[in-house]
C-alpha cells in the first residue's frame, strides 16, 4: 500500500500522528523506527531554523518557550520552500494570535524588526548613489527624488522595538523606555543595521517611496509632526547606503 504525499507530510510535522500505515524501509521492513528519527530530526532542524530567525524572541521567551512555540509554529506554518531563509515569514502574525502571549504585546513587532533584518541580509545587491549626490543647494534638495536599496526596511510601532532590540543585543545597553519607535534597516556592507527614526521619518521615506520629492513629503509630515527632523532622517539613509538614485527635477519654465 503505497502512502500519499499529504499524509507523510502531515505526520512528518506532527509527533502526535501515527507513521503512516504501509510506509517501509529499503527492506520492505515497517519504517516506523526510521520514520520516527527522521521526523525527530526534521522538527529539531526547524526548531533551530526559528531559533537563529529570531534571537531577541528567543531570548525574551527563554530557549524551552521558544522550543513549544516552535513545534506549534511549525504544524501551523509548514516550510513551503525547501530554502530555509524564508522559513519564519509567518512567525510574526503568529505571535500576535497566540492568546497566551497577548500580555507581551511588544513581541510581534520585535519579531517583524528580526524579520526586517533578514529580509535586508537576503535583499538583492545595489550600488549607492554617490556620496555628493545631494551636496547641491537647498533649493535643488528640495526637488530631488530618491530611489531606494531593496535592502532598505522600515519597521513601524507602537513599542519600543529598537530598545528592546538593543538592550537584548548590545552589553551595557540602556534599559527601554515606554513609547512608539520606528526603525530603518540599512545594509551598508553585509550585514543589516538598524536605525532608530525620529518622528515622522516612517512617514517621509513612506512618501519618498510614492514618487514625492524631499520638498513634497518634508512640507507633507511638517504639517502633521512639526518637530520633523529632515536630516536626521536622510543621515542614515545616506551614510547605509540606502539611496541608490537622486534625480532632481527641474523647475517649470
Amino acid at each position: 500500500m503505497s502512502v500519499s504525499q499529504s499524509t507523510f507530510h502531515t505526520a512528518l510535522l506532527n509527533p502526535s500522528e501515527a507513521v503512516p500505515e504501509g510506509l517501509v524501509d529499503a527492506s520492505a521492513q515497517p519504517a516506523g523506527r526510521r520514520f520516527s528519527v527522521y521526523r525527530n530530526n526534521v522538527a529539531v532542524s526547524l526548531t533551530e531554523a526559528v531559533h537563529q530567525a529570531f534571537p531577541v524572541i528567543a531570548k525574551l521567551l527563554g530557549a524551552q518557550n521558544m522550543d513549544g512555540l516552535s513545534g506549534i509554529f511549525l504544524r501551523q506554518h509548514p516550510p513551503t520552500t525547501p530554502m530555509m531563509m524564508f522559513y519564519g515569514e509567518a512567525f510574526p502574525e503568529f505571535l500576535a494570535g497566540m492568546e497566551q502571549l497577548s500580555h507581551l504585546g511588544y513581541l510581534p513587532d520585535v519579531a517583524r524588526l528580526e524579520l526586517a533584518l533578514r529580509r535586508s541580509y537576503h535583499a538583492a545587491d545595489s550600488t549607492p548613489a554617490p556620496g555628493d549626490a545631494l551636496a547641491v543647494d537647498p533649493e535643488q534638495v528640495m526637488r530631488a527624488k530618491l530611489e531606494f536599496a531593496p535592502s532598505m526596511q522600515v519597521v513601524r510601532s507602537e513599542w519600543p522595538i529598537f530598545s528592546l532590540w538593543r538592550f537584548n543585543t548590545i552589553d551595557d545597553a540602556p534599559k527601554p523606555q515606554p513609547g512608539a519607535e520606528d526603525v530603518l534597516v540599512t545594509r551598508p556592507e553585509f550585514d543589516p543595521a538598524p536605525h532608530l527614526l525620529p518622528a515622522g521619518g516612517a512617514d517621509w521615506i513612506s512618501k519618498m517611496q510614492t514618487g514625492h520629492t524631499i520638498g513634497q513629503a518634508f512640507e507633507s509630515v511638517s504639517a502633521t509632526t512639526p518637530e520633523f527632523d529632515l536630516g536626521a532622517t536622510l543621515a542614515p539613509l545616506l551614510q547605509g547606503g540606502a539611496i541608490t538614485s537622486v534625480t532632481i527635477e527641474r523647475l517649470a519654465q
